[in-house]
């Protein structure tokens, strides 16, 4: 398999940007509708919360440099049913997104060349960027870097443009708007609505923690740095512009609120400036729903990798992608499309929620690593303050977005996400406990057929052979003469969220870790408690490291994510993203 060049700071960064920085064509006027003339103060307010979770995603993805986001910090800190259900939001927030850009970056195009069929055209929209991630993550990065820095160039002409026209014809406008009755009945009531809203405005941040293992050494900070900024710039200037050349009832209009950015490019620079911007407007778009497709391709694989998918979703092409992921994926996309019948508003309470969602639960996850796992060596630490701010920040905007008035003729955000929420939660329960519902099945089947002994001997042989070919994957712990309590921590993790029958206990004694008796006595004690768990002790007259793992991974058949470490400590001579994705347990 041809091995892919890994990305540089701007591929990464143009990725998950376009998705966050397209927010700008919606985000200013959603604003607008609910906070007023104080809608540039709750997007500065976003950026403050942005800025917070620059050092949790930080700390979390610098100490576990997995692909999987909130997956991979909750399943190092938790177990892999809590990790599942934040996985689940994650997903349903890809969904969302990757549908709602596409019918929107339509809708732009539509407006430009009106005998553009919507429906069909974001069906081969998708097509297009789900064909594009299957073609591999680097040729998908060319596309995204194209989109991003022309949707960058773009805004710097409209800002020129607007910055020239308020210089020769002033701020008055800006100045009636100030002294507009407050949105909402009171100066909080709006800034809390529109802070709500405004959160919107970052979906794509957490993009970059599920395609990590993809970017080259150091990029992934630097990704969130680029992100804050953009997001911190652009969306709170475009506010201030808006107010500055519209009058509050004309932007708080639906016209207004749908194609903000391209009235004031026709206000201040005529049909041409109106032109550029609706190309822009269908390209980042387009470039969100390639974020989609980059970081759900990213998430699924670790997923399945873990065995909480089928491994079916682990097949690659020769480019080195999971196209499996992508064709269920785009499948998933448009029969959503379809069902909606193109009205994405929909999905509107599914993107909010489960986006939400995911920032609180990266932030719980960011204190889970710190009481849990607080020897595990990190290039960058959050403050506690910072993180309970930004975790009460997102809890406050979810609440905000629960309560909001829907729009009229759409059902509420929490009424939407659940109808899409509680099969998704169920199908994940299903995978779980596949070999729980395995042998109930088997039961259910003795009671029914056991006239029929001989149907019912061949299938209860079938169902036995898959329930033993599961667990006869072998896992494997790497100990340092662990005390008795240590080790049955171990056999507790493995027993609730690992499907297997057997495991080698392995100890390299050149690091410094000699056998005593009795470490080799707990040993006996152990096998002795768990007696469905056949463990084999092994001493090796070998060092530590990486090399001795991909050499037993190949010699015993055993992938280096089914291998288990404890938390290193500060002086531990290797980084666990140089360990190849072993597990930490405990």
């Amino acid at each position: 398999m041809k091995k892919h060049k890994k990305l540089s700071v701007l591929a990464s960064t143009a990725i998950c940007g376009n998705d966050i920085s397209s927010s700008v064509l919606y985000v200013s006027a959603l604003a607008i509708a609910f906070a007023g003339q104080y809608a540039w103060i709750t997007l500065l307010i976003v950026s403050l919360v942005l800025f917070l979770f620059r050092k949790i995603y930080g700390e979390v993805v610098g100490a576990l440099p997995l692909n999987g986001g909130a997956y991979n910090a909750l399943l190092n800190t938790t177990s892999k049913s809590v990790a599942s259900f934040a996985a689940t939001l994650t997903l349903l927030s890809y969904m969302a997104t990757a549908v709602i850009s596409a019918n929107e970056a339509i809708h732009y195009l539509h407006h430009l060349i009106p005998a553009i069929p919507i429906i069909i055209a974001t069906i081969i929209l998708l097509g297009f960027f789900g064909a594009l991630t299957i073609g591999g993550v680097s040729e998908s990065a060319k596309v995204a870097i194209g989109i991003f820095i022309f949707h960058l160039a773009s805004f710097v002409i409209l800002s020129g443009f607007i910055s020239f026209f308020l210089l020769t014809n002033g701020v008055e406008i800006f100045v009636e708007n100030w002294n507009f009755p407050t949105t909402g009945g009171s100066i909080s009531n709006a800034i809390f609505l529109g802070f709500a809203a405004s959160m919107l405005g970052v979906s794509g941040f957490e993009s970059s923690a599920n395609f990590v293992e993809e970017q080259q050494k150091g990029v992934f900070p630097k990704t969130l740095k680029n992100m804050w900024i953009v997001v911190s710039v652009i969306n709170p200037l475009t506010a201030l512009f808006a107010l500055a050349l519209f009058a509050m009832p004309l932007l708080q209009s639906e016209a207004y609120q749908n194609t903000l950015l391209i009235e004031m490019a026709s206000h201040v620079g005529g049909n041409w400036l109106a032109i550029l911007i609706g190309i822009d407007a269908f390209l980042v778009l387009s470039g969100a729903v390639l974020t989609s497709f980059v970081g759900v391709a990213g998430l699924l694989e670790r997923m399945a990798l873990d065995r909480v998918l089928p491994q079916f979703f682990l097949k690659k092409n020769s480019r080195g992608s999971s196209y499996r992921i992508i064709l269920i994926f785009l499948i998933l996309t448009i029969s959503v499309l379809l069902i909606t019948n193109g009205d994405v508003k929909l999905l509107a309470g599914v993107y909010t929620i489960s986006f939400l969602s995911v920032m609180a639960l990266f932030g719980i996850g960011n204190i889970l690593l710190k009481v849990r796992r607080n020897r595990l060596p990190r290039p960058e630490k959050a403050g506690w303050l910072s993180i309970f701010i930004a975790i009460t920040a997102v809890i406050i905007a979810l609440a905000g977005n629960v309560v909001m008035k829907p729009i009229e003729g759409v059902p509420s955000n929490l009424t939407v996400f659940l109808e899409y929420f509680i099969p998704s939660v169920v199908f994940i329960v299903v995978m779980l406990n596949r070999t729980v519902l395995l042998k109930f099945l088997l039961t259910m089947m003795h009671s029914v057929f056991d006239p029929f002994r001989s149907l019912v001997f061949k299938i209860d042989k079938n169902i036995l052979s898959v329930i033993d070919e599961i667990n006869s994957q072998e896992f494997v712990y790497f100990t340092k003469d662990d005390d008795v309590e240590t080790l049955n921590k171990v056999m507790l993790y493995i027993q609730r969220n690992e499907h297997t029958k057997k495991l080698k206990v392995v100890t390299a004694t050149q690091n410094g870790n000699p056998i005593t008796d009795q470490f080799r006595n707990d040993i006996n004690v152990i096998d002795r408690e768990y007696s469905k768990i056949k463990i084999d002790f092994i001493e090796l007259d070998d060092h530590f490291g990486p090399q001795l793992i991909n050499r037993l991974s190949k010699e015993w058949k055993i992938p280096i994510n089914f291998m288990f470490i404890g938390s290193p400590g500060d002086h531990f001579p290797f980084k666990v993203a140089d360990l190849g994705g072993v597990r930490l347990i405990i």
